[in-house]
């Protein structure tokens, strides 16, 4: 009932053209019924007068057949183009909700689900809904008024006759409803195969790169192979329930006829049943079929539809795990004092991360944090900006804890600069730009000088209006840092966060991006997350982390002259070097 209730919600700001569908609707089936009765009035009434007569009457037939048929045709009109425009504003309507909740959803739900799975659930699953939206009511309507209607004339024209009508049509629904509920199941699991050849299209479409670069084509080649063939067994095991239950429907109309057929031929017999009575009630069969073939036909969309719309409903459905408190406050004139509070954190309640975490950073310092991969540095950045909440402590911004502030004031005074840097499909403008949307091309431009990437940029053909290809493959990786460290520049934060920046690049290139870093962050508070010991030698403070937690803390010249952890990743980075330079 709830997924009904949800789905009925968006019907609200259409409410105008969904009753005027329902109007119109009626008018169809209203219309369509009323031919039967004319001419079952023309049998009985008019053929039996003069030849003047009937000429007369049917004039008036003509010209009231003629204006009922013209409503028909402006209602047919309205329910096929604007109850069409209605249902695809809804699915458009279902498609930005979910694309908006997609945006509020914390990381821990992107680092458990497929980016493929869930284009699928915001594309294809949604394809369907759109015809459910309009043809739903408009054919439930549609199809009850005419049955009804037909199903209460054909009682007029014979009870017993339509009793037994009724009985075969009782039997026809309970086969409907027992393959209704085997194609709900198929369907679903439909969604779910499709879904599984996105993901796989998009997860090796992505690294197409690394595919080809270890000739691995062919185990691409047949990994698709096995998640394309999954979801044609699916489609396979669908069709064979649809065809038994198309073809169960059209046993049963066929037993609808025989039966109308037979038992009017022993009522015409036992002369109860006039013969032109009987031409009349084989045309409301027709009448009375029509619909139920309409429903029939319906119950794969229905299905198909209402299957994703409940996988549509599961991902709004989730809450984020980092919520925003209804009484937060905006995080405003940010010192950048920070504060790690005796900090815990797990993901996903799996092993401990952060065990009790006590770091305190002075506002416009430095501070570096070392240490092998895994001991929890990234998660400590992470942190700052409520990408993940902690377990346990607190993580303070000038005094204020993060999780009292507004989520779009805290992420606005923190700028982040990744190893992995991602560049949006566009231009170099448009990504420099990310930082400060709306920002003027003079902004921009002294954003990549800051970043020494501005040569560069006018050297290029097109300049800033450059394109980058799909996540920047047309720029190397120095290059793409650089307009990351543009954007950041353009942000402006009060803190900064550098998560290995650097350790993914030739000399060349970091030495033009670590003056740029410099340059960066001078006066603000920056944590830097370094690999390569050499970028850090002037920070305010060390710490090295392992997955015992905090192990050494101090200058770089400190930590070396006590000779622990710090001293022996430095020597193992720069054994022979200070050498070699001195020689």
């Amino acid at each position: 009932m709830s997924i009904w209730l949800k789905f009925l919600q968006y019907y609200k700001p259409y409410r105008r053209l969904f009753f005027t569908d329902l109007v119109c609707a009626s008018g169809v089936a209203l219309v369509d019924i009323t031919f039967p009765q004319v001419l079952y009035y023309l049998t009985h009434s008019v053929f039996t007068r003069s030849a003047a007569e009937i000429r007369a009457v049917l004039l008036l037939i003509l010209a009231g057949m003629t204006v009922l048929y013209g409503i028909r045709y402006f209602c047919q009109y309205y329910i096929t183009t604007w109850g069409h425009i209605m249902g695809a504003r809804m699915e458009s309507d279902m498609r930005q909700d979910l694309f908006d909740h997609y945006q509020r959803l914390s990381f821990s739900y992107y680092d458990r689900n497929n980016t493929g799975e869930m284009m699928s659930k915001l594309v294809s699953d949604l394809f369907d809904i759109s015809e459910l939206a309009h043809h739903g009511p408009e054919n439930l309507f549609i199809c009850s008024l005419k049955i009804l209607g037909s199903f209460a004339l054909l009682l007029f024209l014979n009870v017993k006759m339509t009793l037994i009508l009724f009985g075969v049509t009782l039997l026809m629904i309970g086969f409907s409803i027992y393959k209704n509920r085997k194609m709900k199941a198929v369907f679903m699991d439909n969604r779910k195969k499709i879904a599984g050849v996105n993901s796989r299209v998009q997860d090796s479409l992505s690294g197409i790169r690394v595919v080809k670069s270890f000739a691995n084509e062919e185990l691409e080649r047949e990994k698709f192979c096995d998640s394309n063939l999954q979801f044609l067994d699916s489609k396979v095991e669908s069709y064979r329930i649809m065809g038994s239950f198309h073809a169960g429907n059209g046993l049963f109309q066929g037993l609808l006829y025989t039966a109308v057929l037979v038992s009017g031929g022993f009522f015409v017999a036992e002369g109860t049943l006039e013969v032109s009575a009987l031409a009349v009630y084989a045309l409301y069969i027709g009448i009375f079929m029509n619909p139920i073939d309409v429903l029939i036909n319906f119950t794969e969309q229905f299905q198909k539809g209402y299957s994703g719309f409940q996988r549509f409903v599961e991902v709004v459905n989730t809450i984020p795990e980092v919520l925003e408190k209804p009484d937060a406050l905006p995080l405003g004139n940010v010192i950048g004092h920070i504060e790690y509070r005796d900090v815990s954190f797990r993901y996903n309640h799996d092993t401990q991360v952060l065990d009790g975490v006590d770091i305190v950073i002075d506002a416009g310092k430095t501070v570096a944090l070392v240490g092998p991969s895994g001991g929890g540095k990234t998660t400590l950045c992470s942190l700052l900006p409520r990408f993940y909440d902690v377990s346990s402590g607190a993580v303070l911004i000038d005094g204020k804890d993060v999780r009292d502030v507004t989520l779009k004031s805290l992420r606005s005074a923190i700028g982040i600069v990744q190893q992995d840097v991602y560049m949006f499909a566009g231009t170099i403008r448009e990504n420099i730009a990310y930082g400060k949307p709306g920002a003027t091309d003079e902004e921009v431009i002294e954003a990549a000088k800051n970043a020494n990437i501005h040569e560069f940029i006018t050297g290029l053909a097109d300049g800033y209006n450059s394109y980058v290809g799909e996540r920047g493959t047309r720029l190397s990786g120095g290059q793409k840092q650089r307009i990351a460290i543009a954007r950041v520049f353009l942000k402006n934060p009060g803190i900064l966060i550098l998560d290995e920046a650097t350790s993914a690049l030739d000399n060349e290139s970091e030495r033009y991006i670590q003056a740029s870093l410099e340059r960066l962050s001078r006066n603000r508070t920056t944590i830097v997350v370094a690999h390569r010991l050499s970028t850090i030698r002037n920070a305010d403070e060390i710490i090295v982390i392992n997955h015992n937690g905090i192990q050494e803390r101090g200058s770089h010249e400190t930590l070396l002259a006590q000779n622990g952890l710090y001293a022996k990743y430095y020597n193992m980075q720069f054994e022979g070097l200070d050498e070699l330079q001195n020689g």
